[in-house]
């Protein structure tokens, strides 16, 4: 029998799991800064919540659950495991309207999954990190949600990345003007989206298995490499919705000058994100030298009506934990502290009759605000310290004979082999200047 996850999923060992607290950690305090509040939803839902609402390759990629008990042997699935956090916020926006304020700013940092065949950076099950405001239609909503993105990925060390901004009716517009017929448009954003993925070769070609003229498409991707506004001005200079989109994307590089997002911001004509509920601004992050984005959102300002019979405005983004953590991970960019394991001190076992005193010693550390942990066994010290330095522990105490008849303790830094003898009372108080002159 295989003892590896299912394919598309990971275990997370220890240092894993510190790695991915961190970002967690610095993801949690920027959003909550900008006063987004958080919210949890179930990992599984009716899945009449979920089909419909991420166009024909998104309802492809949803994990079904189906019937259980006495209706098992219909092979129907009633429900889903979620595919993105977006759709769940309008369920819940719907469900409790007089509840929620007025303006509703959310953050939610949990799992999604989805049926996609797994890559590089890309996994069935994965944690989403989505920041979204709800009810009203003000580009400051856009500002407020790139900067705080910005800022996370300018607190987590990364200095150098775009943020792709465009605009759904500008999108149109450009389609429209290449000559793609209208029942073609939804279904040319879903290859277009996939521009990153299958290169313009294989974006064209798939433009046309979907039914747009080959002119069309080779003049479509043309437009796309038009980034000037007043060039786009003049092409769609008859089109008011798509000239609208621009004035609507030059005011939030305009409005977001001043913001963490300020000097990132690029607007790309060929950006489209496929899914089909997005209704005005789209924005995605992009690092050089890195397939894919990190992250993307949008303007979707129809959702929550499929659920509530009203529109309620709404815009958000969403960071992808598990790619940043990939990036973050293949270029170093943890801080040390996040490298140096679970524990602070270490407790040796002198002896079988000791050990008393070598859990105490521990309790005063722990009192002390530090990590510690007791060596289970009365083992050769050789052994003690071998088990420390593999887990990375950085100061291993020693409580031998003759340091208990000083009352004292010997501490052995394990980075730098230097060992000191200090009184029991002053033992944890040397043991956190250490660490902090080395963090």
């Amino acid at each position: 029998m295989s003892t590896k996850p299912p394919s598309g999923t990971r275990d997370f060992l220890p240092d894993d799991i510190r790695r991915r607290e961190y970002v967690i950690g610095v993801v949690r305090d920027v959003y909550e800064r900008y006063g987004f509040e958080p919210l949890e939803t179930p990992a599984f839902e009716n899945i009449e919540t979920l089909l419909g609402k991420y166009g024909e390759e998104g309802n492809k990629l949803i994990f079904k659950i189906l019937r259980r008990g006495e209706h098992a042997s219909s092979g129907e699935a009633d429900l889903a495991l979620r595919y993105d956090l977006t759709v769940p916020l309008a369920r819940v926006v719907a469900q409790y309207q007089n509840e929620l304020p007025r303006f509703f700013k959310r953050y939610q940092i949990q799992p999604v999954w989805r049926a996609d065949r797994p890559a590089r950076g890309r996994f069935r099950e994965f944690y989403q990190c989505d920041i979204d405001a709800l009810g009203t239609t003000s580009v400051l909503v856009e500002i407020e949600v790139l900067s705080a993105v910005a800022e996370v990925l300018g607190r987590l060390g990364f200095e150098h990345f775009d943020v792709r901004v465009n605009h759904r009716e500008l999108l149109m517009g450009l389609l429209a003007a290449a000559g793609v017929p209208p029942p073609s448009r939804d279904a040319a954003l879903v290859a277009i989206d996939k521009l990153d993925k299958i290169g313009l070769d294989g974006v064209r070609a798939e433009l046309v298995s979907r039914g747009v003229p080959e002119s069309a498409a080779a003049e479509c991707l043309a437009l796309f490499k038009t980034h000037a506004p007043a060039a786009l001005r003049s092409r769609l200079q008859n089109d008011e919705r798509a000239l609208y989109a621009i004035e609507q994307l030059e005011t939030i590089a305009a409005l977001a000058a001043e913001t963490a997002a300020g000097r990132h911001i690029r607007m790309d004509p060929s950006l489209a994100r496929g899914l089909s509920y997005y209704t005005g601004t789209i924005m995605e992050i992009a690092v050089p030298d890195l397939p894919g984005s990190l992250g993307g959102g949008g303007r979707y300002d129809r959702l929550v009506g499929m659920f509530l019979g009203r529109e309620v405005p709404a815009c958000g983004f969403s960071l992808g934990l598990e790619r940043i953590l990939v990036v973050m991970d293949e270029r170093n960019m943890f801080p040390p502290q996040i490298a140096r394991g679970s524990v602070d001190v270490m407790v040796t076992i002198w002896s079988h009759e000791t050990r008393n005193q070598s859990i105490a010693a521990a309790q005063a550390f722990r009192d002390a605000g530090l990590r510690a942990d007791v060596y289970p066994e009365a083992d050769k010290l050789g052994k003690q310290f071998k088990y420390a330095s593999a887990r990375r522990v950085p100061f291993v105490a020693i409580l031998g004979d003759d340091e208990r008849a000083r009352g004292e303790v010997a501490l052995k830094d394990l980075r730098s082999g230097d060992q000191t003898s200090v009184r029991r009372d002053e033992a944890a108080a040397f043991v956190a200047r250490a660490l902090e002159r080395r963090t």
